[in-house]
């Protein structure tokens, strides 16, 4: 998905066009609830997390409301991760 972001921005930059995509860690949608509520199952992985908990829908969806805002008019080519800062291990 990255490398797809980055081809699309660079084609349809020109036209003014941004893409951007968000790579979040596990959300706790019902199915990630279900899936990793268990504290056995999901210690591992949160130990991974700085910030020290799994995302919420509403952190997705914020990172996905800023990159379609004016704020962001200067981002494409970017895969935002949404992951607690996981990513800095």
């Amino acid at each position: 998905m990255d490398m797809a972001t980055k081809v699309m921005a660079l084609e349809l930059g020109p036209h003014k066009i941004r893409v951007n995509a968000v790579n979040p860690t596990v959300v706790m949608t019902d199915m990630g609830k279900m899936a990793w509520s268990d504290p056995v199952k999901s210690s591992n992985a949160m130990t991974q997390i700085p910030l020290g908990r799994f995302a919420e829908e509403a952190d997705v969806v914020n990172a996905i409301v800023f990159l379609l805002s004016d704020q962001s008019s200067m981002l494409s080519g970017v895969t935002l991760p949404v992951d607690g800062g996981r990513l800095v291990h």
